[in-house]
C-alpha cells in the first residue's frame, strides 16, 4: 500500500509538477551529506546540498563538482541559509521543488529543526517528497508515545531495562541525558549507584555538559556488556526485501581514550567523567553465524514499524546492537535510527558486495530504489 502523504503535503499533486528526468536527491550539509550526493551521481541523478553559512566549504569547495582540469567532485550544486532550520521558510520550500528535489533526512535535519519545531510542524511543512517515512522519524525521539522502545517491544527485540529514577540504580548503569551544548549529541555516563549517579551528574552539570532539565528526562538503562554493532539495514518497498547494507561500529570521544590508556594512568583519571561523544565509525564485521539472527532483528522491527501506521520503515534504518556473551551470543538493541546513519564506512564490510557484486554506499542505495521507482511510476511507494 502506498504511504499516505502528511494531510499538509500534497505527494500526488507535488510529483505531478516534477520533470521525473530531473530528480535531485537532497540533503542537509552534515554527516552522510556527501554519502547522498556521491550516491546520486552514481546512478545518473542530480544532487543538491543544503548548507549553513560558517559551514558549507565541504560542499561547495573541498568536494564541489569542477571542471577546471581533470573532472572532480561529487556536490553539484548547494543551497546556503543562515540557519539550517531556514529550510522550513516558504521560500526555501519553492526553490527546492524547483529543483524537484526529493529529500533525504538526515540526523542533523531532525536535530536542527527540532530546535525550533515540533515534529508535527516539520512533517507538514516540507511541501517537497522524503525518501522514507517522514512520520517515522519522531520515533527515536524517546518522549514520543510511539518511539524506539514501543517499537522493540512490539517487534519482541532486546533491549536493555530501563530504570525509572535514579534511586532504582543497583547494578552498571548507563544514563543518556541531552548533551546541554551539542543539540545532535547525548551525554552518556556510567554509574552503579545512586551515590555516583549524585556525585557525577553534579560534575557534568558545573561542567556545563548536561542541564538540569535534561538530567530529568534522562533514560538509565542497564549496562550490557559486550562489544558494539551497528546493524545498518535497508528496506527496500520496490524489491519487497530487507538488505544488511553493512556493519560499524563507532569511535567515541572521550571513551576511546580511557580504552588505551596503561592502567597506572587510568587510575589516576579514575574521577575524570567518561565520555560517549560520537567521533567517528569503524567498519566491522559478525561472524556469519550470527547473520540469520541480524536479518531476523531487522524483519521483526520492519513488521512491528508497519502495524503503526501502515507503512513503516522505507529505505535505510540501523538497529544500534550490543553483543552479549550469553550463552548463546545474543544482540541486546541500545539504540535505533530510523534515516541513513551517519556511517559512509559501511560498504567496506562485504554485505552490500555479497547482495550486489560490488560494494554499494547506503546513498547509492537511496539513488538505486529512487531510479528503479519512477522507472517503474511507482515513486509514490517510496516517498512520503
Amino acid at each position: 500500500m502506498p504511504p499516505n502523504p502528511s494531510p499538509a503535503f500534497d505527494l500526488p499533486g507535488t510529483l505531478t509538477s516534477y520533470d521525473s528526468g530531473r530528480l535531485a536527491l537532497c540533503s542537509i550539509g552534515s554527516h552522510s551529506a556527501l554519502e547522498v550526493a556521491a550516491g546520486a551521481r552514481a546512478q545518473g541523478l542530480r544532487n543538491l546540498i543544503v548548507t549553513e553559512r560558517g559551514r558549507n566549504a565541504t560542499y561547495d569547495r573541498y568536494y564541489a563538482r569542477r571542471f577546471d582540469g581533470p573532472p572532480r567532485g561529487c556536490v553539484d550544486a548547494t543551497l546556503e541559509l543562515e540557519r539550517f532550520a531556514g529550510i522550513l521558510d516558504d521560500d526555501v520550500q519553492e526553490k527546492l521543488r524547483a529543483a524537484h528535489v526529493v529529500f533525504v533526512p538526515n540526523r542533523s535535519f531532525e536535530v536542527y529543526l527540532h530546535q525550533r519545531y515540533s515534529y508535527a510542524e516539520i512533517e507538514a511543512r516540507m511541501r517537497v517528497p522524503f525518501f522514507g517515512n517522514r512520520r517515522l522519524l519522531r520515533a527515536e525521539e524517546r518522549d514520543e508515545a510511539d518511539n524506539q522502545y514501543a517499537l522493540m517491544a512490539k517487534a519482541g527485540i532486546r533491549f536493555p531495562r530501563q530504570l525509572s529514577s535514579p534511586d532504582q540504580i543497583d547494578r552498571l548503569v548507563m544514563v543518556k541525558a541531552p548533551h546541554a551544548t551539542v543539540s545532535f549529541e547525548r551525554a552518556f555516563f556510567l554509574v552503579r549507584t545512586e551515590r555516583e549517579y549524585t556525585h557525577m551528574a553534579q560534575r557534568l552539570l558545573e561542567a556545563g555538559t548536561v542541564t538540569p532539565e535534561g538530567l530529568r528526562g534522562a533514560v538509565i538503562e542497564e549496562y550490557a556488556l559486550g562489544p558494539t554493532i551497528n546493524l545498518n539495514f535497508f528496506w527496500s518497498p520496490i524489491i519487497g526485501e530487507l538488505e544488511l547494507m553493512g556493519t560499524d561500529t563507532r569511535r567515541q570521544t572521550n571513551k576511546d581514550g580511557f580504552v588505551g590508556l596503561p592502567f597506572a594512568q587510568a587510575r589516576d583519571l579514575a574521577d575524570e567523567p567518561m565520555r560517549m561523544e560520537e567521533a567517528g565509525h569503524i567498519a566491522a564485521t559478525l561472524t556469519e553465524s550470527m547473520l540469520e539472527k541480524a536479518f531476523d532483528l531487522g524483519e521483526r522491527f520492519v513488521r512491528a514499524a508497519r502495524e503503526v501506521d501502515g507503512v513503516g520503515v522505507i529505505g535505510p534504518f540501523a538497529l544500534q546492537c550490543v553483543i552479549v556473551s550469553g550463552p548463546p551470543k545474543d544482540f541486546v538493541v541500545y539504540d535505533v535510527s530510523l534515516r541513513i546513519p551517519g556511517s559512509p564506512g559501511t560498504r567496506y564490510t562485504p554485505y552490500s558486495s555479497y547482495r550486489w557484486g560490488r560494494d554499494v554506499s547506503v546513498g547509492e542505495r537511496i539513488a538505486m530504489e529512487v531510479v528503479w521507482a519512477r522507472d517503474a511510476g511507482r515513486l509514490a511507494d517510496v516517498l512520503t
